[in-house]
């Protein structure tokens, strides 16, 4: 048999496999990351027709004459370590890596072995993990320390990036708020009962928001020692211009009557404390007359006796006289009957400190009504005499409540609601603020008052919201006044102003394989981060097909743990793509030159079948 035909059929044979390489590089043109394979041929063994021979004096040496026996493929060469190009998608899970030996590898699972690949398009599953769009295999990646908030670099596990714990931003507390613009004295709503309106917008750490209304009303004047002063008197003699500001009310969206219209929470506060005899604790204001008859019976008792171990007191006994309290009315029955004040009672009681003082059968000293009230929390008031004369009742401050002596009344209010603005009359500068209305000397906080929002319930953390009012302003306007309250502070508007609960608006993923999730409250919160494989051979890698590489004995091994892409200066690109670096150029050269090869093989089998068919007809 003629070894020609032979030489033939082995050239065909591995021209065919090199067109099916070609084929394949071609079909895949636009596959995400493929990698071109190449082929190269190698002739096999030798038919020895005769042995070289050595040279001589006189003769020289012969080359040994040798057959050829065909062709055979040497390598299928994958030009792994070639970058493909780039494609623009838009889309954020979708990854290049930008390396320059293109030796980083994405790490997927199909959930029972590691794989890799540079086919970066991604999407979230129905499960909030991180998948391979092509083939759903999930992408490893390294989770988030829950106690310390940081990457912890150990064995890759599947990214969840949506869950039941992460679709939404813990909201935040309002702690700061500060008051720039100005008032101006000649602002008909700063003179007026109204006074001069400013929203504050608050949050508390459930995420609700609400509407606390102030109103800044002008108030008294003072001297440079702080005693009041005419407000007749010559301008000269001003130091301070003085300014009340007021708590007006407070409203939320979320708490509506059944007509829709919003509740004010500061009287709901008030009513519901004033009339279970409790005192209130924060800011809160209305008037004796602006209380209910079984209101107004609540205080009365509350402001006599306090809690009293939760005692309903309806008649007591100040030593022989005897009163009972209806309807917020106290009655004598003894001695002159009729009426009594408050201010008789009150003065009553402190007045003889060793009187007794009994109800519902209980007999209790004068004194120890009136004794460590400063510190209680379930009395209105604490008692002072000066010089034997009438008592002053002052409220506790944690209760704020004050009674009025010459009106025979009580007032339920904060201490925002009374709070005094003093701006230096001279330049019409922040002065500071006085707390204690009515007295001659200063009792200055600062430049900061506390508006407390406990009242609201214990949704509300810390001690109460600070309010900065140091950048305030006294002058004339043009009778206009600009004065607003916002969150946050002068430096920075977003340091203590709280934030409303947030929803996950979208994933971000940085260069370096961090991803983050960005919340409709302006927080962003770390969920992972996306290590690479990387090998001292990638192109021993074995090709699985869907875009994906096996380890080899010759590829080096993978150590389950990854690297960041970041360390020898790669990076991700987040919106594109890595596309096939297949040279279509070069692939339809090497296609034409394979078919010129298989045509050139195909002629040698039938030259050499026709040399057989002659050789078959000498026997004729």
């Amino acid at each position: 048999m003629m070894r020609s035909l032979f030489s033939g059929v082995a050239g065909l044979k591995t021209h065919q496999q090199k067109m099916d390489v070609i084929g394949n590089n071609i079909a895949n043109v636009n596959t995400t990351a493929f990698k071109s394979t190449s082929t190269t041929f190698q002739d096999v063994m030798y038919q020895t027709m005769s042995n070289a021979s050595g040279g001589s004096n006189t003769r020289g040496g012969v080359n040994a004459r040798q057959i050829g026996l065909g062709v055979t493929t040497a390598a299928n060469k994958v030009s792994i370590t070639t970058q493909g190009s780039s494609e623009a998608t838009g889309d954020g899970l979708d990854l290049r890596l930008v390396d320059k030996q293109s030796t980083n590898f994405f790490i997927v699972s199909d959930g029972t072995s590691n794989m890799f690949t540079r086919a970066g398009s991604f999407y979230v599953d129905g499960n909030g993990n991180l998948a391979m769009t092509s083939t759903g295999y999930l992408v490893m990646g390294w989770q988030v320390d829950p106690a310390t908030k940081a990457i912890k670099r150990d064995t890759v596990s599947p990214l969840k990036v949506m869950g039941a714990d992460n679709q939404t931003s813990d909201p935040e507390y309002t702690t700061q708020a500060h008051v720039s613009g100005l008032i101006d004295s000649n602002d008909t709503n700063v003179t007026s009962t109204s006074g001069h309106s400013m929203n504050l917008t608050f949050y508390d750490n459930l995420g609700y928001a609400y509407t606390a209304k102030f109103s800044v009303k002008k108030g008294e004047d003072r001297k440079e020692d702080g005693t009041a002063i005419d407000q007749k008197s010559s301008s000269s003699e001003k130091g301070y211009n003085g300014f009340t500001i007021e708590l007006d009310s407070i409203t939320s969206d979320s708490n509506v009557d059944s007509e829709g219209n919003p509740i004010d929470l500061l009287q709901k506060f008030i009513d519901e404390r004033v009339n279970s005899q409790s005192a209130p604790s924060g800011m809160s204001i209305t008037n004796w007359t602006s209380l209910s008859t079984e209101g107004k019976t609540r205080a009365l008792k509350a402001a006599l006796f306090g809690d009293q171990n939760g005692k309903d007191i309806d008649t007591f006994k100040i030593d022989a006289a005897e009163y009972s309290i209806n309807n917020g009315i106290i009655t004598k029955s003894s001695g002159n009957g009729g009426t009594a004040s408050l201010t008789e009672v009150l003065t009553a009681i402190t007045k003889s400190p060793t009187a007794t003082v009994s109800f519902n059968g209980v007999n209790v000293q004068a004194s120890k009504i009136f004794s460590g009230l400063s510190a209680a929390s379930t009395n209105y008031f604490t008692s002072t005499t000066t010089n034997g004369g009438t008592p002053t009742y002052t409220a506790v401050p944690d209760l704020q409540a004050e009674f009025d002596p010459s009106s025979d009344s009580i007032k339920i209010r904060t201490d925002a609601a009374n709070y005094n603005l003093f701006f230096k009359a001279n330049d019409g500068t922040f002065g500071d603020i006085d707390t204690r209305s009515g007295t001659n000397a200063f009792s200055t906080i600062g430049t900061a008052a506390t508006f407390h929002v406990n009242l609201l319930g214990s949704e509300f953390n810390g001690d109460g919201i600070n309010i900065d009012f140091s950048q305030m302003l006294n002058y004339d306007n043009g009778g206009k006044s600009t004065a607003a309250i916002d969150r946050g502070t002068y430096t920075d508007a977003s340091d203590g102003s709280g934030k409303k609960i947030g929803q996950m608006t979208g994933l971000t993923i940085q260069d370096d394989g961090q991803i983050f999730a960005s919340y409709s409250n302006g927080n962003t919160e770390l969920l992972g981060q996306i290590p690479v494989a990387r090998f001292a051979n990638a192109s021993g890698l074995e090709s699985l097909g869907d875009n994906c590489y096996q380890t080899t004995l010759n590829s080096g091994s993978f150590d389950g743990i990854g690297v960041d892409i970041s360390a020898d200066g790669s990076k991700m690109n987040s919106g594109y793509l890595e596309m096939s670096n297949v040279d279509l150029a070069q692939e339809f050269t090497q296609m034409i030159t394979t078919q010129r090869g298989f045509q050139a093989n195909s002629r040698i089998i039938t030259v050499s079948d026709t040399m057989l068919e002659e050789l078959t007809n000498l026997k004729r």
